[in-house]
């Protein structure tokens, strides 16, 4: 499976958290990623689905 086959969630960070943006995977628990703007925060969250995925495949597919 590729990025681009999951959806992704992208919403704002309020400023008095931090600002920036957040990305979540709804169909990925846990896997989420930041950026002060939407393109590093895409970005970043690319870097934490190929994580996400190479950790799933090091438990050999276990979500637990």
């Amino acid at each position: 499976m590729e990025f681009e086959d999951y959806p992704i969630s992208l919403s704002p960070i309020p400023e008095d958290e931090g600002g920036g943006y957040m990305v979540t995977f709804p169909d990925l628990p846990g896997c989420i990623a930041d950026g002060d703007t939407v393109e590093e925060a895409i970005a970043e969250a690319r870097d934490a689905f190929n994580a996400w995925m190479a950790a799933v495949r090091e438990d050999k597919g276990s979500l637990a």
